[in-house]
Order: structure tokens, then C-alpha cells, then sequence
């Protein structure tokens, strides 16, 4: 949200973000940035209402309920539905009306706020568009329908550009769970009502998706990204380093490691911020690190919460025996100056999409770990589609898993063969790494002038232009009426 604003700001609209105080502080170093170097750009808190539904003070954010029981989860919606009335109280005291808000989709509460004080409203989506048309299509043919269709049930997605096959496991849409009916159904609802939809993605891997699902929902739909391949975002070493959280180790340090590794060499692996793995699956992990021989970066952020993980680190000897090639971070890591370093040649990612697209903006070949939500339609995507990826061996959420497992599927030995598959010299690897130095030059050009969502995002302003226009005429015109019948 905060590229987009960014993007926005630079073509003159001024922009607001508004969020709440933790996020805003995780934010606001970029925002200060862009403020500095003269963007049109501010960044507003609104106080989440937490506490009044049972969650700590300062709880904001999904990853700060990683290890909480489920019912959180539900806690935490209600709560960030709640903040319909403060946004509309702030709304309400600025000199003037916004001509436009952009809410995610996961914040359909904004659409009763924006008809009262009519506002026109547009939805971004953050999971790719291959993911927001499947479950579309899925929804559409009943196949959620709890009493139809097992949860493992393989079947093929019904309606779709392209031969896809999931189950209600692998593909669920974020409020598709027992207990969020209702906000489910908000969602399904403020799209559908919604003046247009973004994507952070761009036309050239994912146009036939976002074509196919704009007719479905007959709704006009925009291509604005990838954000982390505009120039302002990936050509600065700062920006590069301040993308996510603040992270735990100096980028410094690990770009020195780095420019001791040849070309292509160096296997970055990342689960992002909210994914856990358990302790048996990472000791499989960092096994089949070590047999494959090849360096490797790995930001482990359960080394700072789970004593399991710090005893294989540590006490077993794992860090210790890799130190010559391999690079520990425990906790977040400036992925994109690691993924962007021409030493990196694999990223075993969980397949969030934040993570998919800086990895296909800059050219590094996947080497897939899905664990929830969108995240398995990002691997079909990668690997089944646009040919750049291979598979770690994952099927289902870890979730699904029986207790005896401990939360393994992935074996050590499934490891080593899925990196030298990735990042050997046969020639299928060759041929996704060629595909993908191809993409990331179409991600960079999607964003410059005369690039797909370049044009989308000008489009997308005359669009939210001509409309506050007509609405401001239609209420004046109104008004004279309405003061006769008074």
C-alpha cells in the first residue's frame, strides 16, 4: 500500500495513508523518505480498538499473533472492523473530501463509510490475480460448499484460463473458514460495489488472469505493479534495505559476504513474517542446506523465539559446521538487496506474493515452499505457468498435517534434490534461469513510461478524476432540488 501511494504521489495527487500506530511506525521511514524527496504524501493513525475485543494492547498486526490460539484471528477481524467509525470521523473533519479511497481487500468495513459520505472507493487485491480468479471460480461452482467437497479432494479448477489443480486446502480464499462467514461475506459484497480493482502484478504474467476475472466481476481493472520494480524502489541501496520490517542484521555485512560468492552461486531461503515452520521440519531443512554443498543465506526468524531451533543451531553444531558457506540471519533480513546481489541465484521462498514478485523483478528462479492461503496458487503460477520454479515437495498446509508428522513433509534429502535441481547445470535449469532474467526485463519495463502499468496507473487517475468530477456535479445539481421540496 505504501509503493502505491508512492506511486500515486509522484504523479501530483496528494496521498494519505492511513493505518494504525504500529503499522505506522513500521512505515514510517519510507514515508519520511518520500516526504523528503518531495512527494505529496502523509501518513495518519487511527488507534485500533483492540482491548474492546479482547486482544492485547499494541496487537496490530498478523505476525504478532503467530503461536496465539485461532480465535484471535476472529478477535482481531472484529477489531479492524471496528475502525470504520474513526475513519469516517476523520474523514469528516478534513476540509475536503477525498476524491478517491483505496482500501485492501481484506477491508471491506470501508464501503458503508465511503456510500455515506459518498466517496468513490476502489479495492486492491494483494494476492496475484491467478489466485483472486480461482477462488472465484471455485466459489462460483459451489466447490467450498463445506458438505460437498473434501478438504484433500484433488479437482481441477473449474472455468480457468489454464489446466490448474488444488484442493480446498491449497485453495481458500482469506475469510473461507468457519467463524468468518460474515466477513466473508463483506468482502464478496464491497467488491462487488466496489469503482474498480488494482493489482500489484503486471500484464505480461499475468494479463489473461486479471482480463478473465475483470470480465467476471464486470468490473474495470488496473495492473499497477510490480511495485518493487519502479526505479525509485530498487535502484537505491536504502530503499532496497528499508523494504519490510527493520532488519536484524546490517546490509552492510551480508553484501560483503555476498561479493566473496561467484555468480549465481548463493541460495537465499526466507519464510517472510508470518510463516512457521516446526522444529523437526526446519532440522529437515537445514540438513538437506548442508548436504547440497552450495552457499546459501538463511534468515531463520524462530531462532529468536524457539529454544528447539537456537539448541540446532547452536548446540548441535549446525551453524557452526556451514560457517565457511553458509550465512545465518536470525530474524528479518533487506531481502531485496540479498535478492538483487548477482551472487544470488535461488530464492527457496514460501511463495508469499510480496516475496514472488521481487523475485521475478529481479530475475532469481524459485524453489517453492507454500504453506498457506494464496500462497499454493503463487507456486502453480511459477512453476506450471511462467516455467521458473521447482518444487519442494509441499502439498498440503502444515496445518492439515497428522501430529505424528511434527509438521514434516519436506525430507532432507527432498531438499538437497529440489536445489540441485534449481540451481545445477542441466539445461531445464538453464532454461529457467534465461526465463527468468526475461521477466524481471518485462517487470522493469511494465513500470516505466509506455510500460502496461505505467499506462494503467494513468488511466487509473483520469479514471478516479472524471469520476469525483461527475459525482460533484451530480450532488450539485442535486442540492437546488432537494432544497425545493424543503
Amino acid at each position: 500500500m505504501v509503493d502505491v501511494a508512492r506511486l500515486i504521489a509522484a504523479r501530483g495527487p496528494r496521498v494519505t495513508i492511513v493505518t494504525t500506530p504500529v503499522n505506522a511506525a513500521r512505515n514510517r521511514a519510507t514515508v519520511d523518505g518520500a516526504r523528503t524527496a518531495g512527494l505529496p504524501i502523509e501518513l495518519v493513525e487511527l488507534p485500533l480498538p483492540g482491548p474492546r475485543h479482547g486482544l492485547p494492547e499494541g496487537m496490530e498486526a498478523i505476525d504478532q499473533m503467530i503461536g496465539h490460539e485461532p480465535g484471535m484471528f476472529i478477535k482481531f477481524f472484529h477489531a479492524i472492523w471496528d475502525l470504520a467509525g474513526p475513519l469516517e470521523e476523520y474523514i469528516r473533519t478534513l476540509p475536503r473530501r477525498p476524491v478517491c479511497l483505496v482500501s485492501d481487500g481484506s477491508s471491506p468495513w470501508t464501503a458503508p463509510v465511503c456510500d455515506r459520505l459518498d466517496i468513490p472507493r476502489l479495492v486492491m487485491h494483494f494476492p496475484s490475480a491467478y489466485f483472486q480468479l480461482a477462488v472465484h471460480c471455485l466459489t462460483a461452482h459451489g466447490v467450498y460448499d463445506y458438505d460437498r467437497v473434501d478438504e484433500m479432494e484433488p479437482f481441477e479448477v473449474p472455468g480457468f484460463p489454464v489446466h490448474a489443480v488444488g484442493c480446498k486446502a491449497t485453495i481458500r480464499g482469506f475469510f473461507q473458514y468457519p467463524g468468518v462467514e460474515k466477513e466473508q461475506q463483506d468482502v464478496l459484497d464491497a467488491e462487488a460495489t466496489a469503482d474498480g480493482l488494482l493489482f500489484n502484478t503486471f500484464r505480461g504474467i499475468e494479463g489473461t488472469f486479471l482480463d478473465a476475472y475483470a470480465a467476471a466481476l464486470s468490473k474495470t481493472t488496473w495492473a499497477v505493479g510490480p511495485t518493487c520494480a519502479s526505479s525509485g524502489m530498487v535502484d537505491d541501496a536504502d530503499s532496497k534495505a528499508g523494504r519490510g520490517k527493520p532488519a536484524d542484521v546490517d546490509a552492510g555485512h551480508i553484501v560483503s559476504w555476498l561479493d566473496a560468492r561467484p555468480p549465481a552461486s548463493v541460495l537465499y531461503v526466507s519464510f517472510g513474517s508470518i510463516t512457521q515452520l516446526s522444529a523437526k521440519q526446519l532440522a529437515e531443512l537445514a540438513q538437506g542446506l548442508e548436504a547440497s554443498r552450495r552457499p546459501f543465506v538463511w534468515a531463520i526468524k524462530e531462532a529468536k523465539t524457539d529454544a528447539a531451533v537456537r539448541a540446532l543451531l547452536d548446540d548441535e553444531g549446525f551453524e557452526a559446521r556451514v560457517q565457511d558457506r553458509g550465512l545465518l540471519v536470525r530474524g528479518w533480513a533487506p531481502q531485496v538487496t540479498i535478492l538483487s546481489h548477482q551472487a544470488v541465484g535461488g530464492f527457496l521462498t514460501h511463495c508469499g506474493w510480496n516475496g514472488t514478485l521481487e523475485a521475478l523483478s529481479l530475475g532469481v528462479p524459485a524453489l517453492t515452499w507454500p504453506t498457506i492461503a494464496d500462497q499454493f496458487c503463487s507456486e502453480m503460477l511459477l512453476v506450471d505457468v511462467l516455467g521458473v520454479g521447482v518444487r519442494s515437495g509441499v502439498k498440503i498446509p502444515a496445518m492439515y498435517l497428522p501430529k505424528e508428522t511434527e509438521g514434516v513433509q519436506v525430507t532432507s534429502g527432498d531438499v538437497e534434490k529440489a536445489i540441485a535441481e534449481l540451481m545445477g547445470d542441466e539445461p531445464e535449469a538453464a532454461v529457467r534461469r534465461t526465463k527468468a532474467k526475461e521477466i524481471a526485463a518485462e517487470a522493469r519495463a511494465a513500470m516505466v513510461e509506455g510500460g502496461s502499468s505505467h499506462s494503467d496507473l494513468t488511466d487509473l487517475i483520469s479514471y478516479v478524476s472524471e469520476l469525483s468530477r461527475k459525482r460533484l456535479h451530480e450532488n450539485s445539481t442535486a442540492l437546488p432540488s432537494a432544497a425545493a421540496e424543503l
